[in-house]
């Protein structure tokens, strides 16, 4: 099932998303698999829980390829719960990035290069993955939503920070981030 993604505004965006207590309920693996369903409907790199109203510490990302992204490289499809993220290093780097929940715009958002992520996948079993550049980026947005982040809030110089069609004229004009 596809779900409404709240746009940014919408005070549910800003709660501290709880943990998840109980893997493998039909519950949470019908949530997994709407999410998905979800995220590719939107032409989405990830998604979280709380961007369709759900307070839990649960996010998605993965795509071979992305229409959003066309340069980005491949990254695996991951149900991750609970996460917790220990950078490696402390390099961070600017990059341009776009939400589901603030469509139509991107902005110029610092974040950590390298990192850990740990956590559970909707099974339970446990994971661990050090990944670095897209991949780290992908984890670190969708985590944000877990905390009432927004990637506008971490913006440093609000002059990058516009409309897709205007920064990005060469993207699809139909595509709503």
């Amino acid at each position: 099932m596809i779900h409404e993604i709240l746009k940014m505004g919408d005070s549910r965006l800003l709660r501290v998303a709880e943990p998840v207590t109980e893997f493998g309920t039909p519950e949470l693996l019908k949530l997994v698999d709407d999410m998905f369903e979800t995220m590719a409907a939107a032409n989405g790199a990830g998604l979280a829980a709380p961007q369709i109203g759900v307070n839990l510490q649960l996010v998605i990302f993965g795509f071979k390829n992305n229409p959003r992204y066309p340069d980005a490289p491949t990254v695996p499809e991951t149900v991750l719960l609970n996460p917790v993220l220990t950078p490696l290093g402390e390099e961070t780097e600017a990059a341009w990035e776009g939400c589901l929940s603030v469509p139509g715009m991107r902005g110029l958002v610092p974040r950590w290069t390298r990192l850990r992520y740990e956590g559970f996948d909707q099974f339970g079993t446990h994971i661990s993955r050090d990944v670095d550049d897209f991949h780290a980026r992908v984890v670190q947005h969708e985590c944000d939503h877990l905390n009432g982040v927004l990637y506008p809030m971490r913006i440093k110089d609000l002059s990058q920070f516009g409309f897709t069609e205007v920064l990005f004229p060469e993207l699809d004009p139909n595509d709503d981030d």
